[in-house]
Formats: C-alpha cells, structure tokens, sequence
C-alpha cells in the first residue's frame, strides 16, 4: 500500500498530553506552548523526528499542524481535538534515501513564484495572508488556515495577496538536496530573477524510506 502524507490540525487544552507514535513527522506551533521531547516550544517554533513521543501543552494550551508521512493514526486523548486538514497518497516517492524537510515560505504584498517543479511531494498551509496556486489547470485560493498539496513534478504558478503572505510545508524529497534547494523552474529564464520568497528552514532531516 503506498504511504500517505498527513496534515492535521491538534488543539490541546491546557495541560493536556498527546502520545504519538513511531513516525516521520514535523509538528508545528501555531500557537500556544508545548513540550516535545523534552523541548520548550513557542509559536513559530518546530519540532521534527521518527520516534514515538508525547506533545505535552503548556498552560495556556496549544494548536499544532503535524506533518507525517506513513505513520499510525494518533490515538484519543482527553483535551485534545485532532482533525486531519489533508492527506494524499503517495503513488511515487523519490528514488533511494529519502529526506524530510520542513519550511516556511514568506511572500511580500503581490509576490509571485513563476512556474517552477520540485523534485518530491508536499503539503502546504497557510498560515497568514493570501495566496492563489494554479497548477493542473486549475485555480484555487487560499486564505489562512487552508492546505494543499503539490506532487512535485506538475508545475506550480503561486501569486501572494495584496498583503504579506506566508506558508508552512513539509516536503519527501531526494537526501542528495540535503542543505540545497529543490526548485526548479519551468523556463531557465525565470531564475535569473530576483527572488521574492523569504526562507526559514526548521527541518532538513535523512528520514526511513516507508515501507510498503
């Protein structure tokens, strides 16, 4: 069975624990506090890893997005609510060892990524602003809060709104882009552009190939 790629929404209560399995996954704070591992996280932070693990929210409680590719389903916990905002199957992943990366992508007002591929799938969200994805053939916007996803190979066209704009995405890409970039774009020429997009990474990680 091919593996699939999550996205789902936690809100903890305060004090409230969830015990994850063994997974690939990249959690991140929307808001809130929590402890993963061990680690004290605050809004904008992230915490990434395979092994089982607890996320313990602070006492103000918490709202995460945790990405995770072919791992079990979460069990039920008291005080927290999960929700599952997207998931795809993965017909294809890139060749050989694999590699987890997390990032969030920041638009200025009216920035625009010309049509480009990368070089494995995604699920995005996002998380301020406004955005426009055509890609497919198709059109679709996006305000805070909304995801989707991006094969890699199909050509992607993204337009920012009038107002500062920014997405979170975790990306199964090839381990050979360790610490590069996957972009590629469709005309050679667009890359000699000033680049709009700002880049914080938070998680560019050698993962497990799924089994199936």
């Amino acid at each position: 069975m091919p593996p699939v790629l999550a996205l789902y929404e936690d809100v903890f209560a305060n004090g409230a624990a969830l015990a994850l399995p063994a997974g690939a996954r990249m959690i991140f704070l929307v808001h809130g506090s929590a402890t993963i591992a061990g680690r004290a996280l605050r809004n904008g932070e992230a915490w990434c890893g395979e092994d089982a693990v607890a996320v313990a929210a602070g006492g103000e409680g918490a709202t995460c997005w945790r990405y995770e590719l072919a791992a079990p389903p979460a069990p039920a916990a008291a005080g927290v609510r999960v929700r599952e905002k997207l998931s795809a199957t993965l017909e294809e992943l890139p060749a050989g060892e694999l590699l987890l990366r997390g990032d969030s992508v920041a638009f200025p007002p009216g920035g625009c990524a010309d049509r480009h591929t990368h070089q494995g799938p995604g699920i995005r969200c996002l998380i301020e602003g406004g955005i426009r994805i055509d890609t497919a053939g198709r059109s679709t916007s996006y305000g805070p809060g909304g995801a989707w996803y991006e094969s890699g190979p199909e050509p992607v066209f993204a337009q920012a709104a009038d107002r500062p704009s920014r997405f979170i995405r975790v990306m199964i890409l090839p381990r050979a882009l360790l610490g590069k970039s996957s972009l590629q774009f469709v005309d050679p020429a667009d890359a000699k552009k000033p680049r709009a997009q700002q880049y914080q990474i938070f998680a560019d990680v050698p993962i497990a190939r799924p089994k199936v």
